[in-house]
């Protein structure tokens, strides 16, 4: 399941992502941590204080990594809208959810300071990533001046977020194609919004962390 170069360490850091994603922070024990990684007792240990230090390390690698994934496209080639296009269209495993929207969703995450605090940050940094490129395309009037970057952002964050949990609750995609296709139509400048887009695909679910 892991590279056989990957340390004992990296190999509990990725299996507590895992964990959390499946089965939130209570249904991930320090047992099933150890069995996931193919680590014998005592190692978590050895490498963290203990479950919560270990769960925070893999929910900050989390964090950083739906940034990562979002910037590559966000901060790629192309017109403001052309790039928020690109972001909403990517291709998610949208049945299996996002890892930081599930977080979200913890409670027993939500409610510890420590654990919420980089969720908690690398929604402001997202939302503030669109909201800058919102603003940019004012600027550059390919959007409408009244438009309000922040709450142009929100949107996008909610109909992300809210897309992940309609596709879940139906069983099918359809719930998250139909709200980034609404909330394009509203964003698209001029003739943009009668050209034909190419229809969003979905990776097969599987066991690999996939950061949305």
């Amino acid at each position: 399941m892991y590279s056989a170069v990957m340390s004992t360490s990296e190999r509990l850091i990725e299996s507590t992502r895992e964990l959390l994603w499946e089965r939130g922070y209570v249904g991930t024990s320090p047992k099933a941590i150890l069995e996931r990684a193919g680590a014998g007792q005592g190692s978590m240990y050895h490498h963290f204080k203990g479950k919560s230090d270990l769960a925070l390390t893999a929910i900050r690698r989390t964090c950083e990594e739906l940034l990562a994934t979002a910037e590559t496209l966000l901060g790629g080639p192309g017109t403001p809208f052309e790039r928020i296009e690109a972001y909403l269209r990517r291709e998610r495993d949208v049945l299996r959810g996002c890892p930081v929207g599930r977080l979200t969703m913890d409670p027993d995450v939500i409610a510890d300071p420590g654990l919420r605090a980089p969720v908690d940050e690398t929604l402001d940094r997202l939302r503030e990533r669109l909201a800058a490129i919102v603003e940019e395309g004012k600027e550059r009037g390919q959007f409408p001046p009244r438009l309000d970057g922040e709450e142009i952002a929100a949107a996008i964050v909610a109909t992300v977020q809210g897309g992940y949990v309609l596709a879940r609750a139906s069983g099918s995609p359809a719930a998250f194609d139909a709200g980034v296709r609404g909330l394009l139509s509203l964003l698209a400048p001029g003739d943009a919004r009668q050209a034909p887009r190419v229809p969003h695909t979905h990776t097969p679910h599987g066991p690999d962390v996939d950061p949305r």
